[in-house]
């Protein structure tokens, strides 16, 4: 099982800050991850394709190519900007 956890317009687009998700042996990088969502909420498919994504694992920015494991924590959030 992995925990993700959803911040600032995604959060609020989606109407959830946090998920957890059984992983299997299918689900090993942060992209199977985020398409096993879409399937899972399928009305979140859209939000997902219409917003630019970054993502960290266990606080650790990632990209869709990393490699999860069981207990990680896993954040989607759109980019940020300050000033």
């Amino acid at each position: 099982m992995v925990t993700i956890l959803f911040f600032a317009q995604l959060k609020e687009e989606l109407g959830c800050d946090k998920v957890e998700l059984n992983i299997d042996a299918d689900t090993t990088t942060i992209k199977d991850v985020y398409l096993k969502l879409q399937e899972h909420q399928p009305n979140w498919q859209k939000i997902f394709k219409d917003t630019l994504i970054l993502c960290a694992v266990n606080q650790n920015m990632a990209d869709f190519a990393t490699e999860i494991h069981d207990g990680d924590e896993i954040a989607f959030f759109p980019p940020v900007t300050g000033g």
